[in-house]
């Protein structure tokens, strides 16, 4: 049984975005391929709630061995947008205290439905654990009305010297 949805997002407009994909790579360094957040569409800086989202398209890298005749988003991907989206956040609020936030592992991980091109991911986080040397995250990730996966995201500052963690 999936978990209770975090936040009702159907009430939200997908038209006015907080972040476009240019806002997102202010805070964000992946490029090309690896670019898998859209846009993001809502931001509660007090409660800490933000959605946003992935078009999935069908010229992606993964699309022609990812299932051949059947594609379907790799889990990993999904992974990697929430964090994406994560890192967006943290570094919107000026939670970090690195170059960059990176994504440091993930707990609570379940798939629960495919994802594939022309899909909208919709995600949408909230924090578990909020501090300057690690967050934590819950994201959940919906197609639709259906949820799709869920997890925990774990995120550290990080600074560009041979990707050493903050200390202090």
């Amino acid at each position: 049984m999936p978990p209770e949805a975090i936040f009702d997002f159907s009430k939200l407009d997908f038209n006015t975005l907080v972040a476009d994909k240019e806002t997102i790579r202010k805070s964000n360094l992946q490029r090309h391929e690896m670019e898998h957040l859209d846009g993001v569409v809502y931001i509660d800086s007090e409660a800490h709630i933000f959605v946003g989202y992935k078009d999935v398209r069908a010229d992606e890298f993964w699309v022609r061995g990812h299932m051949p005749g059947f594609p379907i988003l790799p889990a990993v991907l999904m992974c990697e947008a929430a964090a994406q989206m994560c890192s967006y956040y943290i570094e919107r609020v000026g939670l970090n205290s690195g170059d960059f936030v990176g994504f440091f592992g993930l707990d609570n991980a379940r798939f629960r439905s495919m994802v594939k091109p022309g899909d909208r991911l919709v995600m949408v986080a909230k924090p578990v654990k909020l501090h300057r040397r690690q967050t934590i995250f819950n994201v959940q990730g919906f197609v639709g009305d259906t949820m799709a996966f869920h997890c925990d995201v774990i995120g550290v500052p990080l600074k560009m010297n041979l990707g050493e963690s903050v200390k202090s």
